[in-house]
């Protein structure tokens, strides 16, 4: 939508993990050199944690991207399973057939594991929001830490979640677990200077200017982000939409000043609120569903008749630009009309389009929130 006017190959601050957008700060360059590491010298165990949306996915899949052709990896990104339903799904992932039986399930693991060391192979296992697993999931993972032969540890295991994760292996009843965890790094926000140099270089990536942003814009959305890359994501992406609609070729803070005024990217009080209207009488399902409210199918309703109504506009203009020196000024002004009209058409579309675009993404954060306080409760 704003990508050819911005002059961008594609949309710079999708907030879908990709390693192609990995910034590399002082932060990050820490975390990874920690995870090459324990990855490395074949620690065992490794632990990642950080806040929401600080980028550990991104950089679980940085890793990923950067194995070689030595090492087989199982990847769970699913983690709310009970311990039986976890390592099946670990043998699904290492290409292997689970069966109903756990010792079976452990001995053909266990097999399995063998051979790759005997071929020279290392396993690794990296288990993304392990805050979601269960204690009993926890410690079938410290159980599979034990598979070792010759004194080398048959599968590299990384868990990365939450805060409270870390909280939860802090607890003295997950001691034996805790003691097993030779390397470990918390991830937390951007500060200033890498918040601007972020922007920037996603800006680069996808093939804009990185200055695209004024100084004043960063410092308005360092403010509103904390330093957090998803809510960064969240307030540029905004602001890429509404800059677009004003036709402004700079994204200035007066751009991020409506978004703070219109709640996009920058708290999720006005989505809550929504929530609760639209599930009125349901105020405690642990399971909200985001279909209910409708936020995707108006977003596809929207962004159809959003570029209709840019083609429709496009066509007028040429209409207009082919009677200047044919047509009467009186019928001149008329479709100059015409056409103010349906570019603040489009304008209200795009602002609309950004806004529900922002809240749905919200929506999914505070689904997460739910469903974790919802086990919490249960647990």
């Amino acid at each position: 939508m704003y990508e050819s006017f911005y002059g961008l190959r594609e949309k710079p601050f999708q907030i879908v993990p990709s390693p192609n957008y990995l910034y590399k700060s002082e932060k990050h360059q820490n975390a990874l050199t920690y995870l090459e590491y324990g990855l490395t010298e074949n620690v065992g165990f490794i632990l990642l944690t950080g806040e929401v949306g600080s980028g550990k996915t991104t950089l679980v899949q940085y890793i990923l991207s950067q194995l070689g052709d030595n090492t087989v990896a199982a990847v769970i990104f699913n983690s709310n399973l009970s311990a039986g339903e976890l390592l099946r799904m670990i043998l699904t992932q290492f290409e292997l057939k689970p069966g109903d039986d756990k010792t079976d399930n452990l001995n053909a693991l266990n097999h399995y594991l063998i051979q790759m060391y005997g071929s020279g192979k290392q396993a690794l296992l990296i288990v993304d929001e392990a805050q979601n697993l269960t204690p009993d999931a926890i410690e079938e993972v410290r159980m599979l830490s034990n598979l070792q032969s010759d004194n080398h540890t048959l599968l590299q295991i990384v868990l990365v979640g939450q805060p409270e994760l870390k909280a939860e292996l802090e607890h003295p009843s997950m001691r034996q677990v805790a003691q097993r965890i030779a390397v470990r790094y918390h991830l937390t926000g951007l500060n200033r200077e890498d918040t601007g140099r972020y922007i920037s270089y996603r800006l680069q990536t996808a093939g804009g200017k990185p200055d695209l942003f004024t100084e004043a814009a960063v410092d308005l959305i360092y403010d509103v982000s904390k330093g957090i890359p998803r809510s960064i994501n969240l307030a540029c992406q905004a602001a890429l939409v509404y800059g677009y609609a004003e036709e402004s070729r700079k994204i200035s803070q007066d751009i991020v000043r409506q978004i703070m005024a219109d709640n996009l990217g920058v708290g999720l009080e006005s989505v809550k609120q929504q929530t609760a209207a639209d599930n009125p009488g349901n105020p405690g399902d642990p399971h909200p569903n985001p279909s209910k409210n409708g936020y995707k199918e108006r977003l596809d309703a929207i962004e159809q008749t959003v570029q209709g109504l840019q083609a429709a506009v496009e066509n007028r203009l040429g209409v207009i630009e082919r009677s200047l020196n044919s047509q009467p000024s009186e019928t001149v002004r008329k479709l100059t009309e015409l056409l103010q009209q349906e570019q603040a058409r489009n304008q209200a579309l795009l602002r609309k389009h950004a806004h529900l675009e922002m809240q749905y993404l919200h929506q999914q954060d505070i689904i997460d929130k739910a469903r974790r306080k919802y086990r919490q409760n249960k647990a």
